[in-house]
């Protein structure tokens, strides 16, 4: 993920200020490089290639096993060492795996930026982690009980789109205007609104591995 410029990061919070001007509600953007470190799939696919070492040399080579045995762990550790680099650490995650773990953070964040906190529970999160290429949007039970789920799925498909284009400023502001019209339909601006929460971008480092 390419560091999000001064430019970028008003532009965004500008949109957030601009959409809950016309709602009760809350709207957070948080972009993360990534979900998870995935370490545990750099010593697992390691592991599997050191175990398969063993195979040719035993079929075909008269090899002592002291020498199978140090080409096995020069593998390995060559094969830790590669794996490191990040395009290929995550190639080699399964596509549910980074799902889940982008999911799970990006619940950790709805709770960790106090969305739930809301006085109305209008609080809603916009998230996207590059590295996996994901994106969710997650309401607060306030909103849930107006605004059907699927309707948020318009809003990920035009925020992955511009992601996909690489415009993902844009991306971000027609995604946050698009939540902005959602919620000032169902929860219009009162009379004693009060901003609760930041209206700038929010950006994480790389998860560490679990």
């Amino acid at each position: 993920m390419e560091p999000f410029s001064q430019e970028e990061r008003a532009t965004i919070a500008r949109g957030i200020t601009h959409a809950e001007a016309k709602t009760s509600g809350e709207i957070v953007v948080v972009a993360a490089g990534a979900s998870d470190g995935y370490r545990s799939f750099v010593i697992l696919w390691a592991a599997l290639l050191a175990l398969a070492v063993p195979i040719p040399p035993i079929l075909l080579t008269n090899w002592p096993v002291e020498y199978i045995y140090l080409l096995q762990l020069a593998v390995f550790f060559l094969a830790s060492v590669l794996f490191q680099w990040p395009p290929l650490r995550f190639a080699l995650v399964p596509k549910s795996v980074k799902h889940l773990r982008s999911h799970q953070r990006a619940v950790e964040q709805f709770l960790a930026q106090n969305l739930h906190t809301t006085k109305s529970r209008t609080g809603v999160l916009i998230y996207v982690s590059f590295a996996e290429r994901y994106a969710e949007v997650i309401a607060d039970e306030g909103i849930y009980r107006k605004v059907e789920p699927l309707v948020w799925e318009d809003v990920i498909a035009e925020l992955t789109s511009h992601l996909a284009r690489g415009t993902r400023t844009h991306g971000f502001v027609k995604a946050i205007e698009m939540c902005g019209k959602i919620l000032a339909e169902h929860f219009p601006p009162g009379h004693y609104d009060k901003d609760e929460l930041p209206n700038h971008l929010i950006v994480l480092d790389v998860y560490g591995a679990r």
